[in-house]
């Protein structure tokens, strides 16, 4: 689907955003909060094609700047998980809306259940990385 943009439209959301490459965690921090904003709107089905868009470009240089700031150990997908949540300060509960419950997330950065395909999916989603550094 080709999404028809409105120049002046596109260009307040630009001018007010001003993606470029990201440099900083404090950048990433930015654009990120951005993203989080257009995320609801789109949820909702209430984002403009210019949003769309927006949210599809800042999506990009996120993950950029993630698979050049911060490099992937190798390992078991348990310890991945760990250390993309350690790089963002998450916590199991923070989890709880890919896993549905917070004691599932336990069960899992324990290593006491395996990851599932659809969690597989949404952790991809939200870290923004491949789904395959989550299989073992």
């Amino acid at each position: 689907m080709v999404l028809t943009l409105n120049p002046v439209k596109y260009g307040q959301l630009l001018s007010q955003t001003m993606p470029k490459r990201i440099e900083t965690d404090e950048e990433l921090d930015h654009f990120v909060e951005v993203m989080e904003e257009l995320s609801r709107a789109l949820a909702h089905g209430a984002a403009s094609p210019e949003e769309t868009v927006l949210h599809s470009l800042l999506a990009t240089l996120v993950k950029e700047y993630d698979d050049r700031a911060y490099q992937l150990p190798p390992g078991d997908p348990v310890r991945l998980l760990q250390f993309l949540m350690e790089q963002r300060g998450l916590r199991a509960a923070d989890l709880t809306p890919i896993f549905g419950a917070r004691s599932i997330a336990s069960l899992v950065l324990n290593g006491k259940r395996e990851l599932s395909k659809a969690h597989i999916r949404k952790l991809a989603e939200f870290f923004h990385v491949s789904p395959a550094v989550f299989l073992a």
